[in-house]
């Protein structure tokens, strides 16, 4: 092939500019991201296929001051793969300052770099991106008095976040309405069971829906959004927030049905 022709034929394709750009800016990226090894202080089971991760910030104090603001997530890579893990960070703004820990719900998938870490053990060592994202915009449903409804929703890991959002506080006991829908396949994969009592205790409603529940489940069951729609309890959408992660058809469907309904797009927190 000639250069004139090898030229036009470049030319005509710039999808494969773009892309090839795209991925050399992401190298770039990777290869200038500073990263902080630290140890890790606790692996255990939090549900099937879910593990809570903690890691010691003792020696990391910026990185430890650096989260914010709830839903806020970093970067991880273990000392076997060199791919790094998008992980939220589970604990409540201000965990890490007070205790030196960032505490992580880490769903295991086979051949990912998320096995490894729910394989490691206390004292092995990984290596933790900055902290990224600007999490919930928890002030575009403030004060409590103008926006007494607040619906958040949630399914699989995508409970992370929303731990970190109810621990840190967000007025919910001076509201009227506050209602967590958080749907797993059955109780077996719902993490946090352990803190519902807590986060009921803070003003919060907890309505668990099961995908695929058990003979003898008498909650809600099907997808979330199915849910939602079955609960037909009237809110004032102008004064109504909503919280939304998790699959993406759930929180494309919610949002369609809320904005729908006519709760504004902008008291619709997602943690971007």
């Amino acid at each position: 092939m000639s250069i004139v022709r090898h030229l036009t034929l470049y030319r005509h394709r710039p999808h494969r500019r773009r892309l090839a750009s795209l991925a050399v800016a992401a190298a770039v990226r990777q290869d200038t991201a500073v990263w902080t090894p630290a140890p890790i202080s606790v692996v255990e089971p939090a549900a099937e296929s879910l593990f809570h991760v903690t890691v010691d910030l003792s020696d990391a104090p910026d990185l430890a001051t650096s989260h914010s603001r709830a839903g806020q997530y970093l970067q991880l890579r273990v000392p076997a793969s060199e791919k790094p893990s998008f992980l939220a960070i589970a604990s409540p703004p201000g965990l890490a300052a007070a205790k030196g820990v960032f505490e992580f719900l880490v769903k295991s998938v086979a051949g990912s770099t998320a096995e490894l870490l729910c394989g490691l053990k206390r004292g092995d060592v990984v290596e933790l991106g900055p902290v990224m994202g600007n999490g919930f915009d928890v002030d575009r449903i403030q004060p409590p008095e103008d926006y007494p409804t607040v619906l958040i929703f949630a399914t699989g890991s995508g409970i992370s976040p929303i731990r970190s959002l109810i621990e840190s506080g967000f007025s919910a006991s001076k509201r009227s309405d506050v209602r967590l829908y958080y749907g797993a396949r059955n109780l077996q994969r719902m993490a946090y069971q352990d803190r519902f009592k807590d986060w009921e205790s803070s003003g919060v409603s907890i309505v668990p829906v099961l995908s695929q529940p058990s003979d003898d489940w008498k909650g809600e069951s099907g997808y979330v959004q199915a849910a939602f729609r079955r609960a037909k309890q009237i809110f004032n959408p102008n004064s109504t927030g909503v919280v939304l992660c998790g699959q993406k058809q759930m929180t494309e469907e919610i949002t369609s049905i809320l904005v729908a309904d006519g709760v504004s797009s902008d008291k619709i927190l997602k943690n971007f």
